[in-house]
């Protein structure tokens, strides 16, 4: 179990792919075999012992917060960090975790989780995280693989599993990977260092980029199970017949 790990759950966006779809909710409250993708997200994370959940939010808040509340009836203890202005996937991070480790020291502190909410995930944590720790790197990304990765982060990796590029977005030259981004990190406190305070920053345009190129190590790993997606009106009507 993997109950020292915190989890912070990124369902601040608008779904401007999905705009006409899901005006009236968050992205991550589209409906999968009859529960949010959010809820879904959260039992997951539950089985694995992980109670410490921290959500951002930004379009239509009160939907997230009026269905969950403080996390209890799911048995969790969730934390709201409201954006007025999106920050983007890593500036939302640093917001949040840069409180983690107050009184802490480098050699004490556990990683934590990053998690985008609009994508419906069942993968192993225990492999990811053992995996994690053997390598050490700065971060893990959870990786799967794609046909069309013009839409999604791609990375390249050496023999041993750590990423020499990533890409996001590829132009169809750039395109030298099918494995792609699914929107689940496993990162060590040090990654905050590598994201501006008080502005918006993307962990695939920015921050990945920056840390490759310091000389950090960045891993990648396949992790047993599976990622379901909503990122496109085809998509979503894929994973969600019922509505």
């Amino acid at each position: 179990m993997l109950g020292n790990i915190r989890a912070i759950v990124l369902a601040a966006g608008k779904g401007e792919r999905l705009k006409g779809i899901v005006d009236t909710i968050p992205k991550p409250m589209v409906r999968i075999d009859g529960k949010p993708i959010l809820h879904h997200d959260i039992e997951w994370l539950k089985r694995y012992g992980i109670m410490d959940i921290y959500i951002n939010l930004h379009h239509l808040p009160e939907v997230i917060t009026g269905y969950f509340g403080d996390g209890k009836e799911l048995g969790v203890t969730i934390t709201y960090s409201y954006e007025e202005h999106l920050l983007g996937t890593a500036g939302a991070v640093r917001k949040i975790a840069s409180d983690f480790w107050r009184g802490s020291t480098h050699d004490n502190a556990q990683p934590f989780l990053v998690i985008y909410g609009d994508n419906r995930l069942d993968y192993d944590l225990r492999d990811m995280f053992a995996f994690h720790e053997r390598h050490k790197g700065i971060g893990t990304i959870a990786l799967h693989r794609l046909a069309n990765v013009s839409q999604s982060g791609i990375a390249v990796l050496d023999r041993d599993g750590r990423i020499i590029r990533f890409i996001e977005k590829p132009t169809p030259d750039e395109q030298v990977s099918n494995l792609v981004n699914t929107g689940l990190y496993m990162l060590e406190q040090d990654i905050v260092e590598y994201i501006p305070p008080d502005q918006p920053v993307d962990f695939g345009r920015q921050v990945f980029p920056l840390v490759l190129e310091s000389g950090r190590a960045l891993y990648g790993i396949e992790p047993w199970g599976t990622l379901t997606a909503v990122d496109t009106p085809q998509l979503f009507r894929a994973a969600s017949p019922d509505l």
